[in-house]
């Protein structure tokens, strides 16, 4: 269902929300550790994006990004928004290096993103780094878009009063943030009091564009919800964004119609978080979308496509999937 590209600036949809992964098979930098329960998870969601368990220990981010780009090239959408993932850090900026399950350098997406059109780089970078401005001044210098982080997987308490020149040069190069809120399940959790949106308060404060990745939503039944959360502080922020990454999973989707009503409908991004499983049996269940769509979307095997086509039926708008070009810093 790929579209022509326009002859004047490029307004299609992009999916904001894509994650890649590697295991430094191509000298990308990257690493992956899978273990207990998450091997079988991960075995899954290479099956879902199309790609064997063998890439596991084979070429992982060569036959990754090729799948990818396929199914870009495949979609509706024009690009997607690449995601690195730093290590993580301790209070004191010291790398813990016996936590997280995987690494996706800097360098690794923003050369992608060189190579390719359809890829725009986030970069990652823990703001506990003693090179974290050195880092970020880098990246921006080499044409960083977005920057992404997991403050309850990655330990960023946002609002540690240190990192406030960080936000703020973030701020002066209109540089936005997605960051994770709500639970999470499919990565180590290192603090899980983090996946609270109120820890975004200082960066929103500094001016930073703050698109709060899942809407606060719960990922698994015992989670706290912190939607509720994310809605007050829409009201306090005129800076502050969710996405809609993962709400074709059913406990993140619980929200959706809420999400359609205005005002806060003019504050989603659409996202996909691949690769995330995308299927339309909670959204057809919940009444969301109709019989008919369900099916027609359910068979289709390009599931970027398909997490856009049921956003699209459950009723988020066209702005929805192209807001997030207002977001992005200039490239």
């Amino acid at each position: 269902m790929a579209t022509a590209a326009p002859s004047g600036p490029d307004t299609r949809p992009i999916d904001a929300h894509v994650h890649v992964v590697g295991n430094g098979s191509g000298g990308s930098g990257c690493w992956l550790r899978v273990r207990g329960w998450h091997r079988p998870l991960a075995a899954l969601m290479l099956r879902h994006i199309g790609l064997p368990l063998a890439a596991m220990q084979g070429d992982l981010e060569g036959l990754y990004v090729g799948r990818l780009l396929e199914l870009v090239r495949g979609s509706s959408l024009s690009r997607v928004v690449l995601l690195a993932q730093d290590m993580v850090y301790d209070e004191e900026g010291r790398k813990m290096q016996h936590l997280g399950s995987f690494y996706v350098p800097n360098d690794f997406v923003l050369g992608l993103a060189k190579q390719r059109p359809e890829f725009l780089p986030a970069v990652s970078i823990h703001p506990a780094r003693p090179d974290a401005l050195e880092e970020l001044e880098r990246c921006l210098a080499n044409g960083a878009v977005m920057m992404k982080c997991l403050p309850n997987c990655q330990n960023i308490n946002c609002n540690d009063r240190r990192f406030t020149r960080f936000w703020e040069r973030m701020a002066e190069a209109r540089l936005p943030l997605l960051a994770h809120t709500g639970g999470e399940h499919t990565l180590p959790v290192v603090r899980p009091e983090y996946a609270d949106p109120r820890v975004l308060a200082l960066p929103l404060e500094c001016g930073v564009k703050v698109i709060a990745a899942h809407c606060g939503t719960k990922s698994g039944l015992f989670d706290p919800e912190y939607f509720h959360v994310f809605v007050g502080m829409t009201r306090r922020f005129d800076n502050l964004y969710g996405d809609i990454s993962a709400f074709n999973v059913p406990l993140r989707g619980r929200h959706v119609k809420k999400c359609l009503e205005s005002p806060l409908t003019e504050r989603m991004v659409h996202g996909s978080d691949f690769p995330v499983p995308v299927h339309g049996h909670f959204a057809w269940m919940k009444g969301f979308i109709d019989w008919r769509t369900f099916r027609r979307w359910e068979r289709n095997p390009n599931i970027l496509e398909r997490d856009y086509q049921l956003k699209v039926a459950m009723g988020f708008s066209p702005e929805t999937f192209t807001r997030i070009h207002g977001l992005l810093r200039p490239h």
